[in-house]
């Protein structure tokens, strides 16, 4: 399928990964970046906090399908700079919202598990949104502006994302922990927080099967696995062959984070899993997969 696509944060862990596959598909890409230049499709600057900007660009391309990416996820920045998190992740969406209804694109917004509360885990698509930091406060407006704007849009919150490389000279989470364990250095890793960690090729693969096919309304987007932070760095051990000695169990309560986290903001995936060819991966699954795209690459 002919398929024309602008990707905001097309540098990031996630955008990149959309391009890179879409690119291989054959696509129309066009890869929307601010700072860091994108490896892979026809490169476009874009400051998603710049009406001007926005409009002038996407009204130039005209894309079918915009997968707005971009967005300030530095969960304890957010916290300390309100303002810069609200200009990126509500103003610069309203910002491509409004340009994506009058160019009659559709947008695929990626939002967060961070919109919840923690107090439950296994949210469904259409469970309270309660966000206890600032962070998915921001991203909830960002959901809240597309809903308002546009006409056609898919809403895709995930979880905890990770990649087999490091986008915008960031090391994930996933990568932070091989490293340290390959070198021998013991980690301490929360055994009370629940998540549904997500590789973010699977992601990409999800999302760009929600583009091809217009599928409307929120969907969640994740892994498969509800699991704590210490189950993930245990099962990855497992899986990379790496020692599970070096891993040390800590509570929330031990961590310095400025920003509160959710407890248990697992995402229930089974309407993804019953929608979509490409279904959310279990954690092994996901991690197998990774070590392939490593070891390949």
């Amino acid at each position: 399928m002919d398929l024309s696509l602008l990707v905001t944060g097309a540098s990031g862990l996630l955008g990149s990964k959309i391009v890179e596959i879409a690119v291989a598909r054959g696509y129309e890409v066009y890869s929307a970046y601010n700072e860091h230049y994108p490896l892979l499709g026809e490169p476009v600057k874009l400051d998603v906090t710049n009406r001007v900007n926005v409009r002038r660009v996407i009204e130039g391309i005209k894309p079918q399908v915009i997968v707005h990416a971009a967005a300030m996820t530095d969960v304890d920045k957010c916290e300390l700079e309100k303002n810069l998190a609200l200009k990126v992740n509500y103003e610069g969406t309203v910002n491509v919202a409004r340009v994506a209804k009058s160019v009659g694109a559709f947008l695929i917004y990626v939002s967060t598990d961070y919109v919840f509360k923690g107090d439950k885990g296994f949210y469904k698509e259409e469970d309270v949104t309660e966000p206890v930091n600032f962070y998915g406060y921001s991203k909830l407006k960002g959901e809240d502006a597309v809903r308002d704007i546009c006409d056609v849009f898919c809403i895709a919150r995930t979880s905890v994302l990770y990649g087999s490389r490091p986008a915008r000279g960031k090391v994930n989470f996933v990568l932070w922990l091989i490293e340290k364990l390959r070198k021998g250095e013991s980690v301490r890793i929360v055994s009370d927080q629940f998540i549904s960690p997500t590789l973010n090729t699977n992601l990409a693969e999800m999302l760009l099967e929600v583009a091809d096919r217009e599928l409307t309304g929120v969907y969640h987007l994740a892994g498969a696995s509800r699991v704590s932070r210490l189950d993930l760095a245990f099962e990855l051990a497992e899986v990379f062959d790496l020692n599970k000695r070096l891993i040390h169990s800590v509570k929330m309560d031990d961590m310095n984070w400025v920003a509160k986290r959710p407890r248990d903001s697992s995402l229930d995936v089974s309407k993804a899993a019953r929608t979509l060819k490409n279904k959310p991966l279990t954690l092994r699954e996901a991690l197998t997969r990774l070590r392939f795209e490593l070891e390949g690459s």
